[in-house]
């Protein structure tokens, strides 16, 4: 599969390191305590399956990383990124200047290469800086100390190389694992797969649902507005917290194919509708925005309380209920459901490069079981003749179109209530003939690859006998 290269991100010069020195003797100690800590979460995502936001939560994130400053953080997770984005990619220029391959329990070793070459190809970093750092792990790591040497050179020779290497190796790899490229080649044909592909190694745009006035917030974000009414800017000028509009509430962050499941509840002014799996929120706001009494309830106490932040800011309001759904009974029915279920995520890898390398088949598996679970109580939920909105961010239709069938075909209380393509301007295109929505990274093709795609989801609408 033949890739676009992306564009090289400009980096600022990383500040002095926190949380970690160099080794006596190194003569490039800015910086050294980031690529080891990016080098350690490499690993701990690739290796222990870890997802990354979890390691870079701001708040709780792993220690190492919480110990950097802002600048050496936002370093890390832009390493991280490009690591995971390319990360065949960078084992193929690698590969290509070793005389053998790596012993199987190299990892160190692996993820300080990995780390450095992500640099070097993805990132405006000084190549010297990165493979003098580089260098610097490996003689401060006693499992990586004799490969010091290797480590100088497989470097150097990637940064002479240069951009036409690195578009030679884009161009003859395919930037995912085996499993995950199988099953979208199952589930859309080889040439959508393809471009589906191709759409993951492009840094996605930022997406903003706004209470009103689209094209003037568009005008005033620098940005453009979908035909599907989102806003979308393609490279924020500032930390959302500083964008205009912020601090009043008027808009919130939310990928334009997420923000569909929730207009498709129809007219909800004045009802009263059950948000399930609600956090972060913006389908809780949007439910809320429409006029609608919402209940947001989630597994998750601490993701509840970010939701209620999110609709302070906002001037809106919702009941919020922390429960686990398979038990969970509403003091009264609800006249409306919307069940956003968890899933793999694979829908979200242009954001989060590390899903395909922390999921397996099992994973998905796992969770079309309770999705299913979830979708039964759901319906449970409702009043006779009330609608229920079944969404999920998974590209895996095994999660989607082949878990609605057969729920469909053994719940006898569940109608089909199709989704018309007229209903969402804009949205037609993703209508299939069944009435369920369905959207992948590869459409909507816009004027740069950043400013394209948006994420893989899926939508489907009921309603209980």
């Amino acid at each position: 599969m033949s890739g676009r290269a992306p564009e090289r991100r400009k980096q600022r010069k990383p500040a002095a390191p926190a949380g970690g020195e160099a080794p006596a003797g190194t003569e490039q100690t800015a910086g050294f305590a980031a690529r080891q800590t990016a080098a350690r979460l490499l690993g701990a995502v690739v290796t222990a399956r870890s997802p990354m936001d979890g390691l870079t939560d701001a708040e709780h994130g792993h220690p190492q990383y919480m110990a950097l400053d802002a600048r050496d953080r936002a370093l890390v997770r832009a390493i991280l990124m490009s690591a995971l984005r390319h990360r065949n990619t960078i084992e193929a220029l690698i590969a290509k200047r070793l005389d053998r391959r790596l012993p199987e329990n190299a990892h160190a070793l692996s993820h300080v290469l990995h780390v450095g070459a992500a640099q070097i190809a993805f990132l405006d970093v000084p190549d010297s800086a990165a493979v003098n750092l580089a260098v610097a792990q490996a003689k401060a790591d006693p499992r990586t100390r004799r490969f010091a040497g290797l480590v100088n050179a497989v470097l150097r020779s990637i940064g002479r190389g240069g951009a036409r290497a690195r578009d030679a190796a884009l161009a003859q790899t395919v930037d995912a694992p085996a499993w995950f490229a199988e099953r979208l080649a199952r589930d859309y044909g080889a040439e959508k797969a393809a471009a589906i592909l191709a759409a993951h190694r492009i840094e996605a745009p930022v997406d903003f649902t706004v209470k009103s006035d689209p094209e003037g917030w568009a005008e005033r974000l620098g940005g453009f507005v979908l035909p599907t009414g989102s806003v979308r800017v393609e490279s924020l000028p500032a930390a959302v917290p500083d964008l205009p509009g912020f601090s009043d509430g008027q808009w919130w962050v939310q990928d334009a194919a997420a923000a569909l499941p929730a207009r498709l509840l129809g007219e909800i002014a004045g009802k009263h509708v059950g948000d399930l799996c609600a956090a972060p929120g913006g389908k809780t706001a949007q439910l809320a925005l429409a006029g609608a009494r919402v209940t947001a309830i989630d597994l998750s106490a601490n993701r509840l309380k970010r939701l209620e932040g999110n609709l302070a800011r906002l001037g809106l309001a919702a009941e919020t209920k922390v429960a686990d759904l398979r038990t969970f009974v509403p003091d009264e029915p609800f006249d409306a459901v919307l069940l956003d279920a968890p899933c793999s995520s694979t829908g979200t890898v242009r954001r989060h490069p590390d899903v395909p390398w922390t999921k397996t088949t099992q994973d998905i598996e796992r969770l079309a079981a309770l999705q299913a679970q979830l979708l039964e109580r759901a319906l449970a939920m409702v009043k006779p003749g009330g609608r229920v909105v079944f969404s999920n961010c998974s590209l895996d239709k095994d999660e989607g179109e082949s878990l609605l069938a057969r729920f469909m075909e053994t719940c006898g209380d569940a109608v089909a209530d199709p989704i018309r393509p007229e209903e969402i301007p804009g949205a037609g295109a993703f209508v299939d003939a069944r009435g369920w929505l369905r959207t992948t990274p590869a459409d909507w093709q816009f004027s740069t690859p950043r400013q394209s795609g948006l994420d893989g989801f899926f939508a489907a609408r009921l309603f209980r006998r």
